[in-house]
């Protein structure tokens, strides 16, 4: 599940990144968390498949709860991570002008 999830999560988020003209909101980034992300729960999946052999295809409904749950946990802090960096690169200079607004109001 946490598979599905992060590769999901990657091909949304390339879909965005690839569809924009200029990269401003720096897209990529979160493109290349949640590909890598998806390529460790690849690693992951092959090698669970090796020692589990068939039934690695019933697993128990509590194992897909974690599993979803641990997917959605890497998606949302994958999106906190490049909210953040977005925040202190702020390459549209929003933040900046923002804070300067405030500075000259006081």
């Amino acid at each position: 599940m946490t598979l599905l999830i992060t590769i999901f999560a990657a091909v949304v988020a390339t879909y965005k990144w690839y569809t924009r003209k200029n990269d401003d909101s720096q897209l990529s980034i979160l493109v290349f968390m949640y590909w890598g992300a998806s390529l460790m729960w690849m690693v992951d999946a092959v090698f669970e498949y090796a020692e589990l052999k068939a039934e690695y295809f019933s697993p128990a409904p509590a194992d897909m709860l974690n599993d979803a749950f641990l997917g959605l946990c890497v998606v949302a802090l994958g999106l906190i991570v490049w909210i953040v960096r977005l925040l202190i690169k702020d390459p549209k200079g929003v933040l900046r002008k923002s804070l300067q607004k405030e500075s000259v109001n006081n």
